[in-house]
């Protein structure tokens, strides 16, 4: 048995890559019975049947997974934010931050167009990208003239599965675009082809980019808390999950208990205070949600 990765899952065959090959792969029945769907990101084992054909034995165990884009293992979500157009909104940024650190993988902030603001707006822009730093995440501020930035980014997806998130409208296509310009032509080919008012059903791969893989789908595009607890909102914030155990209450939520570590540093401006508004936001959000049966 030979060991690789699911690089591409198209019309039940998954391409695995195993060294410098690819081998095109069906997946046995045992999984179908087991209700389990092999996924791109995956580790698998497989048999070779034919040359360059096989069939997958094992899935590893996951470290993490996506429904949207259906892919597993991966390393850090890039979230693509923009300083304009669509304007910077720390708390769309906070709801993409609280759910990929949610899925146990690691955030990296890109603030794009920041040529586009005034002096006043940059200003402002980077007492943010001092707080986010501060917290414990790498951010990087990106003008539109995205190419003139891309040798200093490369190190950031060396070795690493990475998956793009953001809102529309924010570079994300620009920045895979930039870092991979074969894609151009798929985007572009894409729409030409389909015209208008038809849908297709995009299949997901993970593409060698500056020496790592990222998957040409970006991630995250439901910004609802469905799978995460109330009681696990803390932990989605760092600087909170580092103090929370000095809270007078175990099972602290940081609302209305007395003797809160996490209101205290808020006081103490230890943590930001926007970022505490948005949390009692989210726990609200989490504790109104309608159970589900």
């Amino acid at each position: 048995m030979a060991e690789g990765r699911i690089v591409k899952a198209l019309s039940g065959f998954y391409y695995v890559q195993s060294g410098d090959k690819i081998y095109s792969c069906k997946g046995r029945g045992v999984f179908r019975n087991r209700k389990i769907t092999p996924l791109v990101g995956d580790f698998v084992q497989f048999e070779e049947s034919n040359p360059g054909e096989g069939y997958i034995m094992e899935i590893e165990k996951r470290t993490n997974e996506l429904v949207r884009p259906p892919i597993a293992n991966i390393n850090q979500a890039i979230i693509v934010s923009s300083a304009v157009s669509p304007d910077f909104s720390t708390l769309l940024l906070d709801r993409f931050l609280v759910l990929i650190e949610s899925k146990n993988i690691q955030p990296l902030i890109f603030i794009t167009k920041i040529d586009l603001i005034t002096d006043e707006e940059r200003a402002e822009i980077e007492h943010y990208k001092q707080v986010f730093e501060k917290i414990g995440y790498s951010v990087e501020l990106l003008s539109s003239k995205l190419p003139d930035r891309l040798p200093e980014l490369a190190h950031y997806f060396t070795g690493k599965v990475s998956v793009f998130a953001g809102q529309s409208g924010v570079g994300k296509s620009s920045l895979l675009n930039v870092l991979k310009p074969s894609l151009l032509l798929k985007t572009a080919e894409i729409s030409k082809s389909l015209g208008r008012g038809k849908h297709t059903t995009r299949h997901v791969e993970l593409m060698q980019v500056k020496g790592g893989l990222v998957a040409d789908t970006p991630g995250f595009s439901v910004l609802e808390f469905n799978e995460i607890e109330a009681e696990a909102l803390t932990d989605c914030f760092p600087e909170m999950r580092e103090i929370k155990d000095n809270c007078k209450f175990r099972g602290c939520m940081h609302h209305k208990e007395p003797k809160c570590a996490v209101k205290e540093a808020v006081e103490n401006e230890e943590i930001p205070r926007f970022r505490y508004e948005h949390y009692l936001t989210f726990l609200e959000e989490i504790q109104s949600r309608k159970p589900r049966y």
